[in-house]
């Protein structure tokens, strides 16, 4: 830059110095007459005030939902699935140290705060679960905050409705029990049965998936794949325990059948394994127990990658069952949802939905804005009163009075 000959008696420096002061000068006025107009900066500052002013994790039944309150009025709601509901409740009154006076908006920022603040109980069932509610709930508000639904801050939908069972077309049966770990004829029998009934059940053009559930172990497995395949099973769902890939892969060479599983493996640190070794064809998270809805979108990203599907498994109340179908509604890659809407959850008006399935079996997108659910907190203390709603600790054992897998 060549400067003009009246600058030379105040210096190059003093020149550009005065030059920058006026330029910024000039800059800061602009900028405080356009910040009435301008629509980011209004959002910018609508959400830079908010800020989480409690949390609480509140038993429902054999479920936790968890209510995170701000001070803006606007409440997220989030509901821990799989886990003991008190301890549940107590973990999540303990997390709220990390969370109050946040921003809620920060959702993955408080995620990775959350999930890395204690290395110990990093990646547990424990923390993760809860987690997954937190996170439900500050999407609640994020999508509150700015009147959308959920799946509108995911990138939008990517189809226009879902496909769910159980519907009267779409049945996945379960697998009885206990089982040999290799069968005779009739232990065979009895675990075919269940898949012609099914067929039965939704006829020739329906949907058929069998629930391994971990119990039917791997030599009766094989067993009982060979006998049903001319039924066309849509897949069979968690074939053998997490955390052993060697025993996925041996399945996954054994049997002609699509694998899936998912649902107790938490995070996209959990599924990798099951991706790099090919050594299944579908991949089931569980919104309530994977890390919410943020995992759920990173799950199925990773998954595309090596073109598996998602089939969620859910057994949510309506709660956090719409939590999965909007992470769902924003994944390209998908086959069917699973979700239970007959009060076996959660007695009907816990938690009200603003979506419906139609007579295809096929789910409406979420309407908004956030999750689009409705809790009615009045009725909670009767939920709790009903000892058939009450959590009680798994005891399946064999037939020897050993303890086995259900």
């Amino acid at each position: 830059m060549k400067l003009p000959a009246s600058t030379t008696k105040m210096g190059r420096r003093d020149l550009l110095t005065s030059l920058g002061a006026m330029t910024a000068g000039g800059l800061l006025l602009n900028d405080a007459v356009s910040q009435e107009n301008n629509p980011a900066a209004n959002v910018a500052d609508r959400t830079s005030s908010i800020r989480i002013a409690r949390v609480r994790g509140i038993p429902v039944g054999a479920k936790a939902f968890v209510k995170i309150e701000t001070n803006h009025g606007l409440v997220g709601w989030g509901e821990i699935t799989g886990l003991e509901p008190k301890i549940a409740a107590a973990l999540t009154d303990s997390l709220a140290e990390l969370l109050v006076d946040e921003n809620p908006t920060r959702i993955e920022h408080l995620w990775q705060k959350v999930y890395r603040s204690h290395r110990d109980m990093r990646g547990g069932p424990f923390m993760v679960d809860t987690l997954s509610a937190i996170d439900m709930a500050l999407w609640d508000i994020a999508g509150k905050l700015w009147g959308v639904p959920v799946y509108r801050l995911l990138g939008g939908p990517c189809r226009d409705k879902i496909r769910m069972y159980p519907t009267p077309k779409a049945h996945k049966t379960g697998t009885g029990g206990p089982h040999p770990f290799s069968g005779n004829p009739p232990d065979v029998a009895q675990l075919v049965k269940m898949v012609t009934d099914a067929r039965n059940r939704v006829g020739p053009d329906g949907t058929v998936m069998f629930d391994a559930h971990c119990a039917v172990p791997p030599p009766l497995l094989i067993q009982f794949a060979q006998a049903i395949k001319p039924f066309d099973v849509l897949f069979i769902e968690e074939p053998a325990v997490p955390g052993n890939i060697a025993v996925f892969k041996r399945l996954k060479e054994a049997i002609n059948i699509p694998l899936a599983t998912g649902e107790r493996d938490r995070t996209i640190w959990g599924v990798l394994p099951y991706l790099e070794e090919r050594c299944i064809d579908i991949l089931q998270p569980d919104c309530g127990q994977t890390g919410g809805i943020s995992q759920m979108k990173k799950i199925a990203a990773l998954a595309e990658v090596y073109t598996i599907p998602l089939a969620p498994h859910c057994t949510c109340s309506e709660l956090g069952l719409t939590a999965s179908l909007h992470a769902t509604a924003a994944t390209p890659l998908f086959l069917i949802h699973e979700g239970y809407l007959d009060g076996h959850i959660m007695p009907p008006g816990v938690a009200r939905k603003q979506w419906e399935i139609d007579q295809d079996g096929y789910a409406s997108l979420p309407a908004g804005p956030g999750l689009g659910v409705e809790i009615d907190e009045s009725l909670f203390e009767r939920v709790n009163a009903d000892p058939k709603r009450k959590f009680k600790w798994p005891t399946p054992v064999y037939q020897d009075g050993s303890v086995r897998d259900y």
